[in-house]
């Protein structure tokens, strides 16, 4: 693997909350609290947290659907944050979103042709001839018959559909594909056949993955690194084999102890976390877990920990994890 593709500091995303007949912003929403990563080239980071914890929303910042309320984007050292316009349509091309309900995210009207080729046909500089031409190939590697391209998304199984939507996002040879949930509508004997896809994928056209997802096990199978994401922070990162094995987080902890075809020994007994997880409008102070966590401290309910490295490769926003103080 080389260097950085993506890196992402502190990023954050607030929507605000209004109220009343003025429409009066009263609060804001923190979907994402500042948080920071890097992918790599040619590595598959996955996202993993319940829910509401925000990994969707940080999905699509990265992908610059929505834009950023604070933080910054670099895309191989270049900050595409703020761009707009041509300067952000120069560069879509290399990222590239599979989206989580494949009939939600294809036109219905028109065929599965003009889907793969729509963006070749926005880029330019294809002839007709190439462009058809690259949909064949495309439709091929993904493991359609080019025979199909004349049909339409309702034609075709839910695993099919998604399918054509990696074709899609493979057209421009982008550098990161973005999976936000990209298996979890399908019954699993298909989950396994795209999973199986996305890793082929990743090796013919040296791609990078963000893949996102709730379930433990299937990022536990495609990814190299795993984020693990609580109520818009992130709060674990590290190599798959290290996170899975040696999970530092409680919060992590307790997430693998709810999944026991993910954990494969790493934590022996179930953890019940106690209380729900708090509203995103209104965060607790401190650190964000420290309402459910079993080992809060008073410096949990004030200060918020800093994510940082505590084992090689091996990041962690914990107080327990944080340099003591040398009383004299």
């Amino acid at each position: 693997m080389g260097g950085n593709l993506l890196e992402v500091n502190n990023l954050k995303k607030y929507f605000p909350i209004k109220s009343g007949f003025l429409q009066k912003t009263v609060g804001h929403v923190k979907a994402v609290d500042g948080i920071s990563f890097t992918v790599r080239a040619g590595e598959t980071l996955g996202i993993v947290g319940e829910s509401g914890c925000g990994k969707s929303t940080m999905g699509r910042l990265v992908m610059r659907i929505m834009d950023a309320t604070d933080g910054q984007i670099l895309m191989e050292g270049q900050d595409i944050t703020k761009l707009s316009g041509d300067k952000l349509r120069s560069i879509r091309s290399d990222f590239q979103m599979v989206f989580q309900d494949p009939y939600a995210s294809l036109n219905p009207k028109i065929s599965v042709e003009e889907i793969i080729a729509e963006p070749l046909i926005v880029k330019g500089g294809l002839t007709r001839a190439q462009i058809a031409e690259r949909v064949s190939y495309l439709l091929n590697v993904v493991g359609l018959r080019p025979s199909v391209k004349n049909r339409y998304p309702h034609e075709f199984s839910g695993g099919q559909r998604q399918r054509i939507g990696i074709a899609r996002a493979l057209a421009l040879n982008p550098k990161l594909i973005v999976a936000d949930e990209a298996v979890s509508a399908l019954d699993v004997s298909i989950q396994s056949q795209i999973l199986n896809l996305l890793v082929e994928l990743k090796k013919e056209f040296n791609l990078s993955y963000i893949f996102i997802s709730h379930n433990l096990a299937v990022v536990r199978h495609i990814s190299d690194r795993v984020g693990v994401m609580y109520l818009g922070n992130m709060v674990e990162l590290a190599g798959k084999v290290d996170l899975y094995q040696k999970p530092l987080h409680p919060y992590t902890v307790a997430l693998l102890s709810a999944a026991p075809e993910a954990k494969r020994g790493a934590v022996k007994e179930r953890i019940i976390l106690e209380g729900e997880v708090p509203s995103p409008a209104n965060p607790p102070k401190g650190c964000a877990f420290h309402t459910r966590c079993p080992h809060a401290m008073d410096i949990c309910r004030e200060v918020r920990p800093q994510f940082r490295e505590v084992a090689e490769d091996h990041l962690v926003a914990c107080h327990l994890y944080e340099p003591q103080p040398l009383h004299s």
